[in-house]
């Protein structure tokens, strides 16, 4: 019967086709149903189907027991392949040492972003999209904490490390949480100015790859202190929410006076976030007195959420700006920061900083300065910003291309490893300057009398008389006068209080006032880890009788003054872009490097490389003494 030997044949033709003639299983099946077969034929049997058909459903069931048993153990294979691929994955390209980030994602943001400005904003979203989803770099491990090698004590926070990034990387307030993450001990974001503002007309970025630099004319665009106050509130309000403290204003509260345990503005232990405020384009420079309001706005504002407020003055691509960092614009300024920051309704008050250009280099423009940070009472100095000067290319001698060589005529301010030296110098200037103390003066009321050589003359404004024009003037009281001519004074009352001394220190420095808030240490309590690698410099040796006295000068009328005053602390920020240089700088006398160009090239790990060639450093300067 042809229909029955089909019917026959059908399983051994299933089983060949799933698993060959070599299979054990299907040999034995093929026996039997050869056999049924056979004897089928043989009787003649009609029901020989159904005993054919019910050997053909035992084959089918083998068959899908065999297929599926096979497609498990392969799932689970691929499966497993994929689970480790991907969390290897994840933990590789989270991670901030790994070099894809400087060697792949840098370039491949230049290739996709050719303008500058586009590129800087592209990684802003990306990162800020990752950090939403828990994708986002970080630095694994806890290094800092547990080796503690790299500590420092700033306004009285213990901190990680002496690392941080400077304020443009992150204007508006964006991604403070995402770069805190990447290590560093301070993060500071802005500059924030009172009402919104575009800034200079695009393109307004340039980059020279050669050199690592870029030329930048930005204008301080900024979305407003409302936008940027708006940032950091929901970020407080997130964190008093996932640690369960609910989103009710007393939840907020509690954070920021710091009753979580975090400090109020980076919500980190063993970390610091600076919020930098500027003024408005449109206010005038010369009215000193909506200047400063322009900086008090921004103060009542974001004080709350910050741990540092820093004070823009040095923005090279502000018409007028760096005009403000004459003593007597600069004190008023400052003094008006100052008391606003301490109305701050927080229990703990934000420190205050003022940021300083790196082209006002001569010794009459930083005397001035350290006067005003002295007269106004603010906390400490960053020094360095962008600079208008041209630095040589480096190596010496390195022949640019034509195209750079044109974008260095671009107006705006320059950053790149060219800057290192320059701001190395005056960070030294600086701690060798504030070190001296506030300068000393003779109360107004006190009579005048002839003054000996080696004495001060008395640092009240006045006009050089015949008796005073044979002594060499001042720097700071030049400052002050060139202020007073070109400078509109605020109010009648300011013009009557210009004409007090702006040496004299204001009561809120009185030590009554320093006890009270806690503020008093001693000098000896600001540690850096630069003293693990160097000793402090050397004092100069005190002036004998046989020495002939100086000409009379702030430095010389406080160069007797007990050191009894609280010691300014000094940010550094220009050209730094490795672990020794920033060791350099901490030995030169300030307490954090903070870094910008460096990391726009070097990509997210930066900072976690800066610390690792730290520790190497430091290990080989421990090598060199031990043996």
């Amino acid at each position: 019967m042809p229909g029955l030997q089909r019917l026959s044949d059908a399983p051994s033709r299933l089983l060949r086709a799933s698993h060959g003639r070599n299979t054990p299983q299907w040999r034995g099946i093929e026996r039997q149903l050869h056999h049924v077969a056979l004897q089928s034929r043989k009787a003649r049997r009609p029901t020989a189907a159904l005993t054919l058909t019910s050997h053909l459903r035992t084959a089918q069931r083998f068959q899908s027991t065999t297929a599926s048993a096979g497609s498990r153990v392969s799932s689970w294979i691929y499966s497993t392949v994929a689970v480790l691929t991907v969390g290897f994955g994840y933990l590789y390209i989270t991670d901030t040492r790994a070099s894809i980030h400087q060697w792949f994602v840098v370039p491949t943001l230049r290739l996709l972003h050719a303008d500058p400005e586009e590129a800087h904003h592209a990684g802003i979203r990306y990162i800020k999209g990752l950090y939403n989803f828990n994708l986002h770099p970080r630095e694994r491990g806890n290094h800092d904490q547990e080796l503690g090698d790299l500590k420092v004590e700033v306004f009285g926070h213990v901190l990680d490390n002496p690392i941080g990034t400077s304020a443009g990387i992150d204007k508006n307030a964006e991604i403070p949480s995402p770069l805190l993450a990447l290590g560093p001990a301070i993060v500071e974001v802005g500059g924030a100015t009172p009402h919104p503002q575009e800034g200079n007309p695009q393109p307004r970025v340039f980059r020279i790859p050669s050199q690592n630099a870029f030329i930048n004319r930005y204008g301080l665009n900024s979305e407003g202190v409302e936008h940027v106050a708006m940032q950091l509130r929901e970020r407080v309000r997130q964190f008093a929410y996932n640690n369960g403290l609910g989103l009710d204003p007393e939840s907020e509260r509690i954070v920021l006076d710091g009753e979580a345990e975090v400090p109020p503005g980076s919500l980190v232990p063993g970390k610091l976030l600076a919020v930098q405020v500027a003024k408005n384009k449109t206010t005038p420079d010369n009215d000193i007195d909506a200047v400063a309001r322009d900086y008090v706005i921004c103060v009542e504002h974001l004080a709350k959420y910050a741990d540092i407020i820093v004070v823009n003055v040095s923005s090279p691509n502000t018409p007028g700006l760096r005009d403000l960092q004459a003593t007597g614009p600069l004190t008023a300024i400052l003094s008006a920061v100052v008391d606003a920051t301490k109305a701050t309704q927080r229990k703990t008050k934000p420190a205050v900083m003022v940021k300083v250009s790196p082209d006002e280099d001569s010794d009459a423009q930083i005397d001035g300065i350290c006067t005003a940070v002295w007269s106004s009472g603010v906390d400490g100095v960053i020094v360095g910003n962008t600079t208008k000067k041209r630095p040589d290319s480096i190596p010496v001698g390195y022949i640019m291309p034509a195209r750079e060589e044109k974008l260095l005529m671009e107006m705006g301010g320059y950053s790149g490893p060219q800057m290192f030296n320059r701001t190395l110098d005056l960070v030294k200037r600086y701690r060798t300057k504030l070190d001296q103390g506030p300068a000393d003066d003779t109360p107004p009321s006190a009579p005048v009398t002839a003054p000996a050589k080696s004495e001060a003359p008395s640092p009240k404004p006045s006009t050089p008389t015949s008796a005073s024009s044979s002594l060499d003037p001042d720097p700071a009281d030049a400052s002050v006068q060139r202020d007073l001519q070109n400078l509109k004074p605020r109010t009648s009352e300011a013009d009557k209080a210009s004409q007090q001394p702006l040496i004299k220190l204001p009561e809120r420095h009185s030590s009554s006032d320093l006890e009270s808030s806690g503020q008093v240490f001693e000098p000896s309590s600001v540690k850096s880890v630069a003293t693990a690698i160097a000793p402090p410099p050397t004092p100069a040796p005190p002036s004998t009788a046989s020495n002939p006295p100086e000409p009379p000068s702030s430095a010389s009328r406080s160069s007797s003054q007990p050191k009894d005053f609280e010691p300014k602390v000094i940010f550094a920020t220009g050209g730094i872009t490795n672990g020794e240089q920033c060791l350099e700088i901490l030995n030169a006398g300030a307490s954090v490097c903070q870094i910008y160009t460096a990391m726009m090239y070097g990509g997210v790990g930066t900072v976690t490389r800066m610390k690792r060639e730290m520790r190497e450093a430091m290990a080989r300067q421990g090598r060199a003494s031990a043996s």
